[in-house]
């Protein structure tokens, strides 16, 4: 009985070691630079000037799909909308975006918080059992003593060799999330003054004459 919850903990620890390589197997494809901002969309926003290479710039972003590509769609979707109205519904659908590319991270932290207290819990009912049944046998036998706590502390080895893993990817792919909302921001900040001109030009206008007065 007390083999079967150790064997069963280490069950567990191997199937969160599996479930974590592959969480950062997928996102580590899906968080490609080239899947979130492809760089055809970033060179046709370079060449994007005037209202007539709205054409241009929707034919790219339709053949590279992505979330850059979608909130650029939707901005010129409604570019007929008031300047503060599109950017507020721009900025809702990014927060969107951005939820789906942190989909998953959830799960690499929480194996990052429970492998190691699986493992120790694994180690410490293995001693618990060890020194249970030497008290009933004696201390007669050294060897089956270290073999015993080699034994118990295989799970605290195996827990931190599943959460070190998921930490490392835990901790990058949150930054490199972080590193690709700033860059779309930026570049849907970039569109929407040039598709907004004029109302450019006239805020920057207004806030010249109020620092006059």
């Amino acid at each position: 009985m007390e083999n079967l919850i150790i064997y069963g903990l280490w069950c567990v620890l191997l199937s969160a070691s599996v479930v974590g390589l592959a969480f950062i197997i997928e996102r580590g494809l899906a968080l490609r630079a080239g899947k979130v901002v492809p760089v055809a969309v970033t060179s046709a926003l370079d060449l994007f000037r005037a209202p007539e290479d709205l054409p241009m710039l929707r034919r790219i972003c339709q053949q590279h799909p992505s979330p850059l590509s979608r909130l650029l769609l939707l901005a010129e979707k409604r570019r007929d909308w008031p300047r503060a109205e599109n950017a507020a519904a721009l900025e809702i659908t990014a927060r969107y975006e951005i939820s789906r590319l942190e989909r998953g991270l959830v799960v690499l932290e929480i194996i990052v918080g429970v492998a190691p207290l699986l493992g120790l819990v694994g180690t410490i009912y293995g001693l618990i059992i060890l020194f249970h049944s030497l008290g009933a046998a004696g201390m007669g036998d050294n060897n089956a003593l270290a073999e015993g706590i080699a034994l118990a502390l295989h799970a605290t080895l195996l827990g931190l060799f599943t959460a070190i893993p998921s930490l490392v990817a835990w901790s990058y792919y949150n930054k490199k999330v972080e590193t690709l909302a700033v860059e779309m921001a930026a570049l849907c900040d970039g569109f929407l003054r040039q598709l907004y001109p004029h109302k450019e030009s006239s805020e920057l206008a207004e806030a010249a004459a109020a620092g006059r007065s």
